[in-house]
């Protein structure tokens, strides 16, 4: 194999492989024949213009041009396919570069002998894109799209340090045949590895922070509710007290109507009387105390909202999870309905509801809404306004907690959730 043949098919399949690892943390807008035709362009353009700059200067100019004609362009239509912003999007695909370009020197360095380079090198990123798309790709997506912004700042560092590095490889010569210049690579993984843990331990704390404050503000909401529904109870007990007391009135009053046989007037005080009992309890949606609070402050929250609600729920006694955790998700739930019937018209909002307890546990929730609803490769409905779509990943999460299933889809102009456990 010739010096020139080694450099192309080692530059096209570490672009190949690249691209390998932006995708599998990456969400795409188009389908897969769209993106194949794409790449395979982008391909062709990485094989021709690397042999041109390798017959005009060589492997330093191929070097002091890598960002201008490989890198810039796959960063730019990665960025065209795909969902995220463009902050995010840099971040994620200028740090799969520059693990890129560290990995690949390194092995270059120690396993010099062409063929052998190849393997190893193909094996590297298949091994590293396996591992990203296994154990990385979740939690990042879920990352930013509860921290969709504040990642202007963290897209420098990747930018520096990529440019760093080509510039330590390409300048005054090619770093192959300059040692100190591979010194001055090969020591920059130092600095690399100790800002990129900085960084790992500062979205890990903002992640945790926003997980704690959505359960916190959750608890707050499940006391609230449990608060209202004590004062509704209470409440309802003096009304019942009075009423008690008014009962010998009523009875009377009654006796004396039937009496003077006065039977519809006897009908209508007796419907009316009827009516003030009824009032006077309050209104129990289910037996298990946090699920009523949960669904009397949410349809409470609807009604007053003028939003219709048609409610069907049979539960048991006694759940077969934990009662709290499963008031979450219906709460998340219903806090997402009541936001998508806000900018509705009045006679078009509507929540429909229905769970049963028995032989399993089924929630079914759905909604009108008229817009598009973008969804992810998992099913979960993606949210690109800031603070919102942590209630669909702890729905995500609790289904993953108790080997449940749910799905979001909108069929008809109504978005459904189901909830199977």
């Amino acid at each position: 194999m010739t010096e020139t043949t080694f450099l192309i098919l080692r530059t096209c399949m570490i672009t190949l492989m690249t691209l390998g690892m932006m995708a599998s943390m990456t969400e795409f807008r188009f389908g897969i024949r769209k993106l194949l035709g794409v790449l395979g362009l982008y391909l062709l353009w990485v094989l021709l213009s690397t042999w041109a700059l390798l017959r005009l200067g060589g492997e330093v100019l191929l070097y002091r041009l890598l960002l201008l004609t490989i890198s810039a362009p796959a960063v730019a239509l990665t960025y065209w396919a795909t969902k995220d912003s463009p902050s995010q999007a840099v971040f994620n695909y200028t740090t799969q570069i520059l693990v890129s370009l560290l990995s690949t020197s390194l092995i270059r360095f120690f396993f010099p002998a062409p063929l052998v380079n190849i393997l190893l090198t193909f094996s590297f990123f298949a091994v590293i894109i396996y591992l990203e798309w296994r154990f990385l790709r979740k939690p990042f997506r879920q990352l930013i799209t509860i921290m969709p912004s504040g990642w202007n700042m963290l897209t420098i560092i990747p930018c520096v340090f990529c440019g760093y590095l080509m510039f330590v490889a390409a300048w005054p010569q090619s770093y192959q045949e300059n040692f100190s210049q591979r010194i001055y690579g090969y020591a920059f993984l130092v600095p690399v590895v100790v800002v990129y843990t900085a960084i790992f331990k500062s979205l890990l704390r903002q992640y945790r922070a926003q997980v704690k404050k959505q359960n916190a503000k959750l608890l707050a909401f499940q006391v609230s509710a449990l608060q209202q529904q004590l004062e509704k109870v209470s409440e309802g007990a003096e009304a019942m007290k009075i009423l008690r007391h008014d009962l010998r009135h009523w009875l009377q009053t009654a006796a004396a109507l039937a009496e003077r046989g006065e039977k519809e007037a006897l009908l209508k005080f007796l419907a009316s009387a009827q009516q003030q009992l009824s009032d006077a309890q309050p209104r129990h949606w289910c037996h298990p105390p946090i699920l009523d609070a949960v669904f009397s402050s949410y349809f409470e929250q609807a009604r007053k909202q003028e939003i219709s609600v048609d409610a069907k729920i049979s539960l048991p006694d006694t759940l077969p999870i934990e009662e709290g955790e499963l008031a979450i998700v219906i709460a998340n739930a219903l806090e997402n309905a009541i936001h998508a019937n806000a900018d509705l018209p009045r006679e078009q909002r509507k929540i429909r509801l229905m769970m049963v307890g028995h032989p399993s546990v089924l929630l079914e929730i759905s909604n009108p809404c008229t817009g598009q609803v973008e969804f992810d490769s998992q099913g979960l409905p993606v949210s690109r306004q800031p603070g919102h779509g942590l209630g669909v990943q702890s729905i995500n999460a609790f289904c993953q907690k108790y080997g449940a299933v749910c799905r979001f889809s909108l069929e008809d102009s109504s978005f459904h959730f189901q909830l199977v456990l």
